[in-house]
């Protein structure tokens, strides 16, 4: 049976654009309510019964039994020996990679992340003060696919931002560990890992079980149960954010091979057959181009089938009227990877506003920015990205305030106070502040 892509082709001339476009961009992040309510069994079972609920539902789901959590625990052991066991080019790609991803979160560690205060003229003293988390749980997806790159992405700005214990969960499927991951583990620093995952591995590190630690906060990406689960522990826990299926945009001006482009949409839509892959391009002719290699790369790549449904069911192919439109649209959609593959990428910069991360130029595959560029791919998606932000230090530090008021200054600030507590009928707030008066 011949594999057929066939994304939608949208043209903004057309008086059914708008509609068009809706259709292809509306996308329900409710989960069934068959997972809700499982998942909301599942987490109050953990939180009931602890490890040994971990265990049930890691042999139920995982199909990985164990006798205790203690056989589900990775050591450092385990994890520098993963490290030393993969060929000489994964530990060179992966160290590299970790490098770079850890020298970018520093740098932005150096410039957003310090403590500050000042004294005002009274000698009153204002401040903040910036701490890291004690200690945060990653997600890291296993079972069709394993991820490395998300050990790397979670783990390094959570290490550089001074958190004091990171903890790892993975699922293993039958029991099948993925030497990369567990390497990738090692490398960036991962404190204790746990071969535990689906909404039974959030509810551990939310609830703390009898060999899990609890967490202040859970980072990484899952199926529809993971994050159910963070969705309800939240408050319990902090969490990154709800991630939504894969999403890639590419604004093209034509001038890029139209392979190079066909393989970047294919780049997301092989995640799964939710992810979404449009491009927007003023020039008729480049889009053929497109369709055309898409047609001709599809039938030799290994998830075929899955880029087929894909670019099939939520992909799109938009002729705009410009380049200026392009961006228009993009700010609309707001997607969680945007390419501008164009001569003069920085040219559109300025105009778009709303992306998780945006790649410059031909050269600038977003393949690149998953694995080893440096800025986070733990980004916003299905339109987050209008208020979200990647994943960075930011995420693994807290804020307090210092407010330290000297004597004079409190002659001056206890009269406001008190003004306005009386205004509000509380006495005892007014009172304090009295107090301090001369």
């Amino acid at each position: 049976m011949t594999l057929v892509a066939a994304p939608a082709r949208i043209s903004t001339v057309s008086g059914t654009f708008e509609a068009e476009f809706e259709a292809r961009l509306h996308w329900s992040a409710a989960t069934d309510a068959a997972i809700e309510h499982r998942v909301a069994d599942i987490l109050a079972d953990v939180q009931q019964r602890g490890d040994a609920a971990v265990l049930d539902y890691t042999a139920r789901f995982d199909g990985l039994e164990a006798a205790s959590m203690a056989a589900l625990e990775l050591t450092q052991a385990e994890l520098k020996a993963a490290f030393e066991a993969i060929p000489a080019a994964q530990r060179d790609a992966l160290q590299a990679a970790a490098q770079r991803v850890r020298t970018y979160h520093e740098a932005q560690k150096k410039a957003n992340g310090q403590s500050w205060s000042y004294r005002d003229e009274d000698g009153t003293l204002l401040g903040q003060k910036v701490t890291p988390l004690d200690r945060v749980g990653i997600y890291v997806p296993g079972g069709k696919a394993a991820y490395p790159s998300s050990v790397l992405m979670n783990a390094i700005p959570a290490h550089v931002a001074g958190v004091g214990e990171i903890i790892m969960v993975v699922p293993t499927p039958r029991g099948e560990k993925n030497a990369l991951v567990l390497a990738a583990a090692y490398v960036a620093g991962v404190t204790r890992a746990f071969t535990i995952g689906g909404a039974q591995a959030v509810a551990a590190l939310a609830y703390g079980t009898q060999t899990v630690p609890k967490v202040d906060k859970i980072t990484g990406p899952g199926n529809a149960y993971v994050a159910s689960a963070k969705k309800r522990v939240f408050g319990t826990v902090g969490i990154d954010m709800i991630a939504g299926p894969s999403e890639i945009l590419v604004i093209a001006d034509g001038s890029t091979p139209a392979d190079w482009v066909a393989m970047d949409l294919f780049s997301q839509a092989e995640h799964d057959e939710l992810a979404q892959s449009i491009l927007l391009c003023p020039d008729a002719a480049y889009i053929d181009a497109v369709q055309e290699a898409i047609n001709r790369l599809l039938p030799a790549m290994p998830r075929a089938a899955i880029i087929a449904k894909s670019l099939t069911d939520r992909g799109a192919l938009i002729l705009t009227r410009s380049m200026q439109e392009a961006c228009d649209i993009s700010n609309r959609i707001a997607p969680e990877h945007l390419e501008v593959s164009s001569r003069d990428p920085h040219k559109w910069e300025p105009l778009l506003k709303h992306a998780g991360a945006i790649f410059l130029g031909a050269y600038t595959s977003e393949s690149l920015g998953d694995y080893c560029a440096g800025p986070n791919h733990v980004l916003p998606t299905s339109g987050t990205a209008r208020f979200s932000s990647p994943l960075g230090v930011y995420d693994f530090q807290k804020r307090s305030s210092i407010i330290e008021v000297s004597e004079q200054g409190a002659q001056v600030l206890g009269k406001i106070a008190a003004e306005l507590a009386y205004g509000e009928g509380l006495q005892a707030h007014a009172r304090a502040a009295e107090l301090r008066l001369r």
